[in-house]
């Protein structure tokens, strides 16, 4: 008895010492480098924590096998720009209202091609005349879908070419970046969901590439390859803050110059509201987790046969939690694209959105709540300072054995590598030797 109580003990004290542990590591950067460096990790970090609970919502509450996370995180960030940019007037004229009857057209379409199958059951013709009615109304709505975006793109293609946003407050961007996402997820998962797993990744996989394909083409939304900047932000500016009296007066106080106090403000104030998210939704999912619906879900992840044999629908309770963590995962991308005032298409690259997630997923420990902070925290932390540590290290290998010139410019040219072999490693090593993760489902 006294064995078992020590162990729970043991199990309750873990997370507060290994999250002491993150912060004494992100404190150390701030003194050996910089607080900006510090406040990066942390801010980018705690995105990337949203992002694991997004995917741990899915694999370790219903073993959902999701490996488009980088397609929900990109929705995210297109929600940021269609939200907070102001709309651009030209380029509304030019075309922005035949853009929209382009796309209600093209959504008609397809609602009565799928009408048309179900009316024509049981003919024999029912194939070729589905397949007319589709290329006639592929045709149709390209002829008013194309020069409508050959004039908004021409409107000023240096600045804009595209039609903007809404022009509405960033906050109001994340949860809208949230239902975009879940508008993808519920589609993907009414497709494959009920098939066999590996059809669900497959799927996810495949929405993925088109979402980023679009954003890369289609100038008329976002820019595309051109890049969107001056993204709206939800707190003041370094600019606005080095003229304020108040600011000031107060980096005198703490014997800073106004232009690293103010950027470290600004950082500060972002990581008060990522930190307010993830107390929020932890906060949800462990109510969640400990209430039926949430036993519900462990016990059809477990046992899917059974749950079936006592009368849960399987399938209708998969399609509910991913969706809900595909939202998470676009709430993220939303915050993501906010931080850094910017949407770069090319940016999201599924080694950095997907299997790093993973990553974080396992290391931190599936099924775990804050398990999946923990793991996103320190691996982000680790993929930003494998390097540089590295660089260190062999910059004093190189001067204490001395080693020349050719041989030393050949390390550090494969130093960099070091931080996808160190991913690797650490996942490899968890899996041999903690595979539960370092804060396992209880």
């Amino acid at each position: 008895m006294t064995h078992v109580v020590s162990q729970n003990e043991q199990s309750r004290m873990r997370p507060p010492k290994y999250f002491a542990c993150m912060a004494l590591l992100i404190i150390a950067v701030g003194f050996f480098e910089s607080w900006n460096s510090a406040l990066f990790i942390l801010n980018f970090g705690l995105i990337s924590a949203i992002m694991a609970l997004g995917v741990n919502l899915q694999w370790g509450y219903a073993g959902l096998f999701n490996v488009g996370v980088v397609g929900f995180v990109a929705l995210g960030g297109l929600a940021a720009v269609l939200v907070s940019k102001p709309p651009v007037p030209e380029a509304w004229g030019a075309g922005g209202l035949q853009v929209l009857g382009a796309l209600v057209f093209g959504l008609a379409v397809i609602v009565g091609a799928i009408a048309l199958w179900k009316r024509l059951s049981g003919s024999k013709y029912r194939g070729l005349i589905l397949t007319a009615f589709i290329l006639i109304g592929f045709f149709i709505y390209r002829a008013i879908f194309d020069p409508a975006v050959a004039a908004i793109e021409a409107v000023n293609p240096s600045v804009t070419g595209n039609l903007g946003g809404l022009g509405l407050p960033i906050l109001l961007a994340w949860p809208v970046g949230g239902l975009f996402a879940a508008g993808a997820a519920w589609v993907v998962a009414k497709t494959a969901l009920g098939l066999r797993s590996d059809y669900l990744a497959i799927a996810t996989l495949g929405i993925a590439e088109i979402i980023i394909a679009v954003m890369k083409n289609e100038d008329w939304l976002a820019r595309g390859v051109k890049n969107v900047i001056a993204i709206p932000r939800p707190v003041p500016y370094e600019i606005d803050l080095q003229t304020s009296p108040w600011f000031l007066s107060l980096a005198e106080r703490f014997g800073s110059d106004p232009i690293t106090a103010s950027t470290i403000f600004v950082k500060l104030c972002y990581a008060a509201l990522f930190l307010g998210v993830i107390i929020l939704l932890v906060t949800a999912m462990e109510l969640a987790l400990k209430s039926p619906w949430g036993r519900m879900m462990r016990a059809i992840r477990d046992n899917e046969v059974s749950s079936e044999a006592m009368g849960k629908d399987v399938t209708k309770r998969h399609l509910q939690i991913f969706v809900l963590g595909a939202a998470i995962c676009g709430l993220a991308g939303a915050m993501m694209t906010t931080l850094d005032g910017q949407l770069t298409p090319t940016s999201y690259q599924p080694l950095r959105f997907t299997f790093l997630i993973w990553v974080m997923v396992i290391v931190g420990g599936s099924g775990n709540n804050w398990g999946a902070v923990l793991g996103g925290m320190l691996i982000w932390f680790l993929w930003v300072q494998v390097e540089p540590m590295s660089l260190f290290a062999a910059e004093q290998i190189v001067d204490i054995f001395n080693i020349g010139p050719d041989l030393e410019a050949q390390i550090m040219k494969r130093v960099i590598y070091l931080r996808h072999f160190s991913m690797g490693l650490i996942l490899l090593l968890v899996l041999r030797f903690n595979p539960r993760g370092l804060l396992p489902e209880r």
